[in-house]
């Protein structure tokens, strides 16, 4: 039997999954099956394509799409230094290529997710848009297939981090310096930001010989929509930005607050719900407080079955592991819907549930962030910029989340981003603004606030939705009107009003009809 030991930093690829990446929705990560040589090849403009398929793990669906490479300089004052190439995904328009010429960019979170990676999720989101428009993914330099800063081992596979050592943040550092050991000669950390990525994602439309772009970007893919817009404005037709990120926030300096925000929401609704408030007493924070509480007096040994490979483990259940579980969770309704019954199943000290989740969490999502290319743009851009909060006792996350978020800052590579990079986007571009209202990274307060500088702007808000609106209710249908007038102040959007609130488990046969 295998005995290890759980916390935050052993959750920390959930967590920062949770960086604002689009698959708030849940989904796994995407594999992409790269074109062969002897394909035949579709050019447009400059770029040569050829068709792969793109699929995603442990789902039956599939997106055929046409695949192709652009060769950029990695360092653009050193034109014939390092050349990287960027990995570009097209989807081709219903009309076999007769419609607009102004094609659609998607823009992933993370930081750290390459957009080849949540194709399934973008084609169903786009499916209205791609009617009319081509779409092309092109995974941000550093991710997927575009020269990704992956932490290898001398033996080329990936570099592991010890399951067993207690996660501090001196073991993050000590990772990320193994990490940034191992890409000598690969790349240059540095030069893995989002000014690099705005750049790179001109250089793709100009290879590709169109004069205006669409840009919908999800959480982190906000920040590159934005700073794309203002660099670029006369090639830029219209944003859709999802799980909305203002340009000076810090990412991670308000996880505390806006995860308590929402969870306090959750427990709301609860509350609100006759089955639910009956079943549960206890509000779910309180409840999450108690639980983590009694943990920190004294963690728990748990015996359990692993639900990835049904094999029994033994392992020691901390207090931030819950809450990192909870946070984690609290991106999805119907994983959040768990929380209540796995809390009360703690409170009584049965712990197996709450201690099997945490490892499927743990499992699952440490493959869909590229840690490298995250520490270079939030070392880069939030670091400097992060002020620790004065201490709130009352609060689920304490600071030392944050420090574990920026952990790996002192010995990673990285120069600090320039401080315009801050300023708000200011224009007359038609920009449409989603938020889900239970998102406890992005909250609908942050759309609000970029929406002051956006006169051709709408906020819409998704009720009951977590991180990630882009596939719910009638969204993609509102997404193709949008791009297609660019008129977002005359959208009707009371189709939206059907979403609804996902209850609580009240059993772990579901919930109360």
């Amino acid at each position: 039997m295998q005995r290890h030991h759980f916390g935050l930093a052993a959750l920390s690829a959930s967590v920062l999954l949770a960086s604002l990446l689009l698959a708030g929705c849940g989904a796994p990560a995407t594999t992409g099956a790269d074109a062969t040589a002897d394909s035949p090849a579709r050019r447009y403009g400059k770029i040569e394509f050829r068709p792969c398929t793109l699929t995603t793990v442990g789902a039956s669906a599939n997106v055929e799409a046409q695949c192709a490479t652009l060769q950029v300089p990695e360092d653009r004052a050193h034109p014939d230094g390092r050349r990287i190439g960027l990995r570009i995904a097209w989807l081709e328009s219903g009309d076999g290529g007769s419609g607009h010429p102004d094609p659609v960019f998607f823009l992933a979170g993370g930081p750290g997710q390459a957009a080849s990676e949540v194709a399934v999720i973008v084609d169903a989101a786009l499916r209205q848009v791609r009617r009319q428009r081509d779409v092309f993914l092109i995974d941000q330099r550093g991710t997927g297939g575009s020269n990704p800063l992956s932490c290898l081992g001398a033996d080329g596979k990936d570099l592991p981090m010890d399951e067993d050592a207690a996660p501090t943040e001196a073991a993050m550092r000590d990772y990320a310096q193994r990490c940034a050991a191992s890409l000598q000669g690969r790349a240059d950390a540095r030069f893995y930001t989002t000014a690099e990525a705005i750049a790179d994602l001109d250089a793709v439309r100009q290879a590709l010989g169109v004069d205006t772009l669409n840009l919908v970007g999800g959480s982190y893919g906000t920040r590159v929509a934005q700073r794309y817009a203002i660099a670029y404005p006369q090639h830029t037709r219209s944003l859709v930005i999802d799980g909305v990120v203002p340009n000076d926030l810090v990412v991670g300096g308000e996880f505390a607050k806006t995860f308590d925000n929402a969870i306090t929401l959750q427990s709301a609704q609860c509350r609100k719900d006759e089955a639910c408030s009956k079943r549960f007493p206890v509000d779910t924070r309180e409840q999450l407080r108690s639980v983590a509480a009694t943990l920190r007096t004294a963690p728990v040994t748990v015996d359990y079955r692993d639900p990835g490979t049904n094999a029994p483990r033994q392992d020691v259940l901390t207090p931030d592991s819950v809450v990192g579980l909870a946070f984690a969770f609290s991106y999805v309704p119907e994983y959040s819907s768990l929380l209540p019954l796995v809390l009360d199943e703690a409170a009584q000290g049965r712990y197996a549930p709450l201690a099997s989740l945490v490892r499927g969490a743990t499992r699952s999502m440490d493959f869909q962030i590229n840690r490298g290319m995250q520490w270079s743009v939030i070392c880069s851009e939030d670091a400097p910029r992060y002020q620790p909060p004065a201490e709130n006792d009352d609060a689920l996350f304490g600071a030392e989340a944050a420090r574990a978020f920026f952990a790996a800052c002192p010995v990673w590579p990285h120069q600090p981003a320039a401080a315009t990079l801050t300023a708000p986007l200011k224009s007359d571009l038609p920009v449409l603004l989603l938020s889900g209202e239970l998102d406890p990274v992005t909250p609908p307060r942050y759309a609000e606030q970029v929406l002051k500088g956006l006169p051709n702007g709408r906020s819409l808000v998704a009720r009951g939705q977590g991180h990630g609106t882009l596939t719910a209710g009638c969204m993609p249908r509102l997404l193709g009107q949008f791009i297609d007038t660019t008129d977002a102040k005359a959208l009707d959007a009371s189709c939206l009003d059907t979403l609804s609130y996902v209850p609580a488990f009240t059993s772990f046969n579901g919930w109360t009809p």
